[in-house]
C-alpha cells in the first residue's frame, strides 16, 4: 500500500503583508501642509536682546561715573567750591519733566503700534522726538550760559565733574534722538507691519533707560 505524500505547508501571509510602510514624519522642509514647521517658541526677539545687553554695559559705564564723581565731592573740603558759578536747579528742573513727558510719550507711541493705529503711533514718537531734541536745545543753553560764568573743564574740578557726567548723558540722549528719529521715518513710510514690533520697542527700551537714568544724575549733581 503506497504513501501519500502530503503537500508543503505554505507561510501563512503576514498581517501587515499589502500594507504600505507608515509615513515618515514631517520634517518642516516640504512645501505642503505636511511639511509645515513647529511652531517656534515664543521668546526675547533678538533685538530686544541685543538692547539689554547694551543697557546692562550702560549701566556700568554710568556707576563708573557717578562713583567716581561721589568720591571727588566727598574728597573736597567744600562743594561747589567757592566763586564758582551755581548750577540751574529750576530751569534744569523744569528741563527734566521735558525729559520725562518724552518717555510717556514714547510708551504711548509703542502701545498705539501695538494697537495696529500707526497714525496715533507716529504722531507720539514725533512727540517723543521733539521733547528730546527740546531737552538738548535747553542744556546746550544752560552750558553756554555757565561757560560764559566761567564754569569750564579746566576751571575746576567742578566743573570738570559736571561737564564730564552731564555731557555723557547728553551724548547718550543725542543717539538715542537719532536712533528714535530713524526708527520714526521707517514707521511712517510703512515699516514694522505685521505685528512685526521688535525694533520699534528695542529702540523705546534703550530710549526709557535714558530718561530714567537723568532723575538720578539731576539729584546727585543739581541738588545734592
Amino acid at each position: 500500500m503506497s504513501t501519500v505524500l502530503a503537500p508543503p505547508r505554505q507561510p501563512r501571509p503576514s498581517r501587515d503583508a499589502g500594507r504600505l510602510p507608515p509615513p515618515v514624519p514631517p520634517t518642516g522642509g516640504g512645501d505642503g501642509r505636511d511639511g509645515e514647521s513647529a511652531p517656534r517658541r515664543t521668546g526675547l526677539d533678538n533685538a530686544i536682546l541685543a538692547t539689554i545687553f547694551l543697557i546692562a554695559g550702560e549701566v556700568m559705564f554710568f556707576a563708573g561715573l557717578v562713583s567716581a564723581f561721589w568720591v571727588l565731592r566727598l574728597a573736597a573740603p567744600v562743594w561747589p567750591p567757592p566763586l564758582q558759578p551755581r548750577l540751574p536747579v529750576e530751569v534744569t528742573g523744569v528741563n527734566t519733566l521735558v525729559l520725562l513727558g518724552s518717555s510717556v510719550a514714547v510708551f504711548a507711541g509703542v502701545r498705539a503700534l501695538r494697537a495696529g493705529r500707526r497714525g496715533a503711533a507716529v504722531r507720539r514718537l514725533e512727540l517723543a522726538a521733539g521733547l528730546g531734541a527740546l531737552f538738548l536745545l535747553i542744556q546746550g543753553y544752560e552750558w553756554a550760559r555757565l561757560i560764559g560764568f566761567g564754569l569750564t573743564m579746566s576751571s575746576s574740578t567742578y566743573g570738570a565733574t559736571f561737564y564730564t557726567l552731564i555731557g555723557a548723558h547728553g551724548v547718550h540722549v543725542l543717539a538715542a534722538l537719532g536712533w528714535l528719529t530713524v526708527t520714526l521715518v521707517l514707521l511712517a513710510q510703512g515699516g514694522f507691519g505685521d505685528g512685526r514690533t521688535a525694533a520699534v520697542r528695542a529702540c523705546a527700551l534703550y530710549w526709557h533707560f535714558v530718561v530714567t537714568l537723568w532723575p538720578i544724575l539731576y539729584v546727585s549733581v543739581y541738588l545734592l
